[in-house]
């Protein structure tokens, strides 16, 4: 994909940052602004990630996963609620510093569309964003739960993902 056309992608896009670490957020937000955004909003907690989006409404989340108040897990369950919640097909990308296997699962599982480790580089932040833009992924329910629909799929993950 051309270069023009992520950065004109990434200049429409307003883009939530929800960190609780001030130099996280703002180096963050320094690569998106780089890479061609425009509209980038910050939040310090899950609770400010929750007003955010429903006052400023934005077209994706980068989210970490350790924060007080709510954690990201905690607002990812939340904004995955269907009928509770005012956006719950939000595209997110968890973005932390957990790196283990098990929580890259229960982030995909509890409705993360893309993963992220910390330090991320500006790449890997543009690849996954024009993963979201560029290849959305209708959400559907499995199970309890209301995610993106998964890339590929085993029947095993699947019926354990149903019950």
């Amino acid at each position: 994909m051309a270069n023009k056309q992520i950065e004109k992608m990434l200049q429409g896009l307003n883009i939530l940052v929800v960190d609780d670490n001030a130099y996280m957020r703002r180096l963050t937000r320094t690569m998106l602004t780089n890479l061609g955004g425009r509209s980038v909003l910050e939040a310090s907690d899950g609770l400010a990630a929750l007003e955010s989006i429903r006052t400023a409404d934005p077209d994706v989340m980068l989210l970490d996963w350790d924060m007080p108040v709510l954690n990201g897990m905690e607002v990812l369950r939340i904004v995955r609620s269907p009928g509770v919640f005012p956006r719950p097909n939000l595209p997110v990308i968890m973005l932390t510093a957990r790196a283990q296997r098990a929580h890259v699962s229960e982030a995909l599982r509890a409705g993360a569309n893309e993963f992220l480790l910390k330090p991320t580089s500006p790449k890997a932040l543009c690849d996954r964003l024009v993963s979201i833009v560029f290849k959305p992924r209708p959400m559907v329910t499995l199970g309890t739960y209301y995610v993106p629909q998964p890339r590929r799929m085993s029947a095993p993950r699947e019926a354990a993902l149903r019950e």
